[in-house]
């Protein structure tokens, strides 16, 4: 334990590990303060508080996967699997427009146990929130010398409803293995702190300017705990950005209530910051390159913010934050941003932040945990409180899971501190904890409740918000998957009536018109989402697909054109390009668009094929063969390329190499009458009229009005023996 540095300061009042909350005197043995007493007595109260956060949070293993961020961190990531290859991917790559390698990795092996099982996912977040709430007990305990207290302020951290989010959501896996890491950081750092006692740091401090060198003047322990202390805190940042503002805590902890301050100069506690400063200055830099580069710093739909109304939002969302903390009432897991508040609002967020703040300050000597606890508060939030907004969102209970701490210290102190003359004290803190564990116990297990499957967590997101755009679409396509088409168009209706420049809920609709086989709906729905957001290039390719599919080639072209010019690089767009000019019997601007779709996407097989076709329209064949052939190489069970290199093979009397890849093609789709067509064709060439006989009327059984084969059939019958006649054949369109 850290002996305090400051008894017998006239500013600081030191704790002792006296209880203010504790189990009746009768169920308490008589306590020596022996070692082993106290080192059972923390076991016991650690298994007890893993046992209640394990039992509390255990209804949301029977969660679902939320689409909300699940998809591309689980269900849909194609490097989920745990391999050499992907371990090194993590490094390099982003996932839902952050870098957190670790939490990929931890992903990657709940993969490897669970597969897609949901609840395994969800035992693992359960586990690390349990160890998390143990961590913080321990650490707070290490740090202050008192065991009730730090107990309380864990118990609180630990069951505390604005948890569930992190914990329920499996997404936030970056969430519960950022404060694991964090939690370590700063049990390594008391470490360090505790060797580094003031009896060596003048020494230190001395070699420190002079040389620069401070870790060489610590004892090699010391150096161990500040290295395991860097290395922790660069796990933290690693699963999760939002640590970057730990250096600063660790100036806070050394005010109070390490007290290094005392007997330290500040620009050499400062000093000591430097390498966590360098570390979370290199994540600040990762973090904003790739949330630029994935436009998540687009703020709104549609809207860019200026500062002032991100300034507004960050004052009156830390005083909502305070608000839930105090009145955890209608959470939810999306709080829309409102563009602007009031600015009554305003003014009474910002005054009671900057009050809060200054009185504070003022009473850092007299009370150092409450200017800990609140700036605490107030720093860590500062990465995501919306001065640089990423994502829609005004506020996320998720957001609060380190800064709460700062707030529970300072609940938990200032109780001690004005009951620390009652006569009766011990009960009525019993009574306080006891009350406040329940009603924590009771909503934290309602709100577990709302986070069961997609539907749930969006229709919770709608009840209690008003204008929430986004639930109200997410709500809608949870719905759609359901089978609830009805309900979710209503969903998807008022989402657009909300925000009229939010395109999604169009894109649903026109999906939803598609698949009733409505195209000229879907083709509005689709002219309404470009009217929303014109530089949509999922609109333009969507809208120029339907167009081509209804006959509109013209109208087609102008879109996927559009689409193209915004996305250079889009081999989608420039596909749908050839296949319009096809369609317009333009081959040599088909060819070029087909060309240009293989540089950017050499692998497509289907893009080879069209291509292919496209080559053998203009008479090239020879093109035509290669194209064909290597769409079978990077395909071979595309039936259609296959029957289209026969046709080719054929059309150039390379008979015996045309029909072994039309058998090929009809043992992949044997129900092709265009294939069995070709197959006769080829048949007859070789001189199996019989067999032939066979494959036209195998074609007209399966198309009873495909000409070719009838003509091809009446052709043989009539000449069964001109065996050198060819017959009409036919390519796969």
């Amino acid at each position: 334990m850290i002996q305090p540095a400051v008894q017998g300061s006239p500013h600081l009042k030191w704790t002792t590990a006296e209880p203010w909350f504790s189990f009746p005197s009768t169920l308490k043995p008589a306590l020596q303060d022996t070692r082993e007493t106290q080192h059972w007595k923390v076991f016991s109260l650690c298994l007890l508080l893993f046992g209640l956060v394990f039992w509390v949070f255990l209804p949301s293993l029977r969660g679902h996967f939320i689409e909300f961020d699940d998809s591309p961190y689980v269900t849909e990531n194609t490097h989920i699997q745990l391999t050499p290859g992907n371990l090194v991917w993590a490094l390099s790559h982003e996932v839902a427009a952050n870098w957190h390698p670790v939490t990929q990795w931890s992903l990657m092996l709940d993969h490897q146990f669970y597969g897609f099982n949901p609840w395994g996912y969800h035992l693992t977040n359960v586990l690390l929130h349990a160890i998390n709430t143990i961590l913080a007990f321990l650490v707070l305990r290490r740090m202050t010398g008192t065991t009730w207290q730090s107990l309380m302020v864990a118990v609180l951290f630990g069951l505390h409803p604005l948890r569930v989010e992190s914990v329920a959501w499996i997404s936030e896996r970056k969430d519960v293995l950022c404060v694991l890491f964090w939690m370590l950081t700063l049990w390594a750092y008391a470490g360090y702190a505790q060797i580094v006692t003031r009896e060596n740091c003048r020494a230190m401090e001395i070699q420190l300017l002079s040389s620069a060198r401070f870790l060489s003047g610590a004892t090699r322990r010391a150096s161990l705990f500040y290295t395991l202390a860097l290395l922790f805190f660069s796990l933290a940042l690693m699963s999760k950005p939002m640590a970057v503002t730990l250096p600063g805590v660790l100036l806070l902890l050394d005010f109070w209530p390490l007290a290094r301050w005392r007997y330290k100069r500040w620009a050499v506690l400062a000093a000591e910051k430097v390498p966590f400063l360098l570390l979370s200055a290199g994540s600040c830099v990762i973090t904003y390159i790739f949330q630029r580069n994935s436009g998540m710093m687009e703020q709104l739909v549609g809207v860019s913010l200026p500062f002032s109304v991100r300034l507004e939002n960050a004052a009156v969302s830390y005083a909502r934050y305070l608000g839930k903390l105090f009145w955890p009432a209608e959470l939810c897991a999306f709080y829309p941003h409102p563009g602007h508040w009031p600015l009554t609002e305003v003014l009474l967020a910002l005054s009671l932040v900057l009050g809060l703040s200054a009185l504070t300050f003022s009473l850092r000597h007299k009370l150092p945990w409450l200017f800990v606890g609140w700036f605490w508060f107030f720093g860590t939030l500062v990465p995501v409180i919306g001065l640089i907004q990423v994502g829609a969102q005004s506020m996320a209970d998720r957001y609060s899971y380190i800064p709460s701490l700062g707030i529970f210290i300072i609940g938990v102190w200032l109780f001690h501190r004005l009951t620390e003359t009652w006569h009766y004290r011990n009960f009525v803190g019993g009574f306080a904890g006891g009350a406040l564990f329940l009603v924590c116990v009771l909503l934290t297990r309602h709100q577990i409740g709302f986070w069961q499957n997609e539907v749930s967590v969006w229709q919770r997101a709608v009840a209690v918000t008003g204008n929430n755009y986004d639930a109200h679409n997410r709500l809608g396509s949870a719905l759609l998957v359901q089978g609830n088409v009805a309900e979710a168009v209503r969903e998807f209706q008022e989402a657009s009536r909300l925000n009229p420049a939010f395109a999604e809920p169009w894109y649903s609709q026109g999906y939803i018109f598609i698949s009733q086989g409505n195209f000229d709906k879907a083709i509005a729905c689709y002219q309404k989402a470009l009217e929303a957001q014109p530089d949509s290039i999922v609109a333009h390719m969507s809208l120029g697909n339907l167009l081509l599919r209804a006959g509109r080639v013209d109208e087609a072209l102008l879109n996927l054109r559009e689409a193209a010019r915004l996305d250079p690089h889009l081999a989608a767009a420039e596909d749908s390009l050839g296949q319009a000019f096809a369609l317009k019997e333009s081959w040599d601007e088909a060819i070029a668009c087909y060309q240009k779709a293989i540089e950017l996407q050499p692998d497509s097989a289907a893009t080879w094929n069209d291509l292919g076709l496209a080559f053998s329209r203009a008479g090239r064949f020879e093109d035509a063969l290669a194209s064909f052939q290597k769409a079978v190489a990077r395909q071979p069970g595309n039936a259609a390329a296959r029957n289209n290199l026969g046709y080719v093979l054929l059309h150039m009397r390379r008979v015996d190499e045309a029909v072994p890849q039309f058998l090929a093609a009809l043992k992949v789709q044997p129900d092709n009458a265009e294939t069995h067509n070709n197959l006769g064709g080829a048949l007859l060439a070789k001189g199996q009229a019989e067999a032939a006989i066979s494959e036209f009327q195998e074609a007209l059984r399966l198309k009873p009005d495909y000409e070719a084969a009838s003509r091809n059939l009446a052709f043989v019958l009539k000449k069964r023996q001109n065996s050198a006649a060819l017959p009409t054949n036919s390519a796969t369109p």
